[in-house]
């Protein structure tokens, strides 16, 4: 058994991660200040014995004795990281100081969730692991952008400097159960206003493209990439290569529903990708051959009756 900090714990992709470590065998400590995540998505682990939940903020120092730490706390869309853009860059910079300092106490193993965003509108495609990014450093994304860039930068140089064991693992986008309805994120927007029988909003013609990986699959990804050896650091891709473009997900998720929703275009967001794909080679040959598991229709599936549920349709 360890002991396994896992920040932002309360969240969408971090209470799945919870979920997953306890099973294993693990005692969690689950660390969030509940700004995007939420109680109910570990109420239901609240009565296993293993797992402590904790109401703090990273961007204040924590203490406690940990094995491994999972330092995924940001808001991850960009509905909530732009409400308020300078605590999305504290809540990167010092939260990413404030864990690797306790990982440098500790001695323990610390992975840092990075994001295909420190890839911004990119020249490259498919992103490998190597290509620097084509970022706006002063866009209305950049809080986010930026701020992890810079955790990756603190996530190396601990390293370097102080021997600090870590893992960076870039995280494309991904989807499923637990995700908030109003968070802003494509898949959720579709999918509550086809449920409603809205209209679809797409910004832009729709011909951009994402890959779109499903929950369980990341999950999955991350405690490999936790486990890989010392000499392991990351960056790592993590995502599935399938692109979709956003107007065939639309299509495809209207269909899945039944909805008649009709879909609608809006003028592109400032700085919004046109392309986005990983290159998970890399990820193949440290993980131990892993590749995406849940085929999107299948995801999809899963994630509407759980959208069906939230909102009583």
């Amino acid at each position: 058994m360890k002991r396994i900090l896992v920040t932002g714990g309360a969240g969408f992709i971090g209470s799945h991660l919870c979920e997953r470590l306890l099973s294993d065998g693990h005692e969690v400590l689950c660390l969030d200040n509940y700004f995007t995540g939420s109680k109910k998505n570990i109420v239901h682990l609240m009565d296993n014995p293993w797992f402590e939940p904790v109401r703090h903020d990273v961007t204040m120092p924590f203490y406690s004795e940990v094995d491994e730490i999972f330092n995924l706390a940001c808001p991850a869309s960009p509905v909530f990281y732009q409400y308020n853009p300078i605590k999305t860059v504290k809540t990167s910079v010092m939260g990413a100081i404030n864990m690797l300092g306790l990982a440098k106490r500790k001695n323990a193993k610390i992975l840092q969730a990075s994001t295909s965003e420190v890839y911004g509108d990119p020249k490259v495609h498919p992103q490998v692991e190597n290509y620097w990014g084509y970022v706006n450093p002063v866009g209305d994304r950049s809080c986010y952008d930026e701020g992890k860039r810079c955790a990756e930068t603190l996530f190396m140089d601990y390293h370097k400097q102080n021997k600090v064991r870590i893992k960076i693992a870039r995280i494309f986008n991904t989807y499923g159960p637990r995700m908030q309805p109003d968070d802003g994120r494509v898949v959720s927007n579709f999918i509550v206003q086809a449920l409603k029988g809205e209209d679809i909003t797409i910004h832009g013609d729709g011909s951009q493209t994402r890959c779109f990986l499903y929950i369980s699959d990341l999950v999955e990804s991350l405690v490999r990439t936790m486990n890989t050896p010392d000499e392991v650091t990351g960056p790592v891709n993590i995502g599935k290569p399938e692109e979709v473009s956003i107007l065939s997900l639309a299509e495809k998720i209207i269909s899945i529903t039944g909805s008649d929703s009709k879909i609608i275009f809006r003028p592109v967001r400032i700085d919004d990708p046109v392309k986005r794909r990983p290159d998970i080679t890399l990820a193949g040959e440290v993980l131990g051959g892993w590749e995406p598991a849940v085929d999107l229709k299948n995801g999809l599936e899963k994630t509407i009756g759980y959208f069906k549920k939230e909102i009583n349709i």
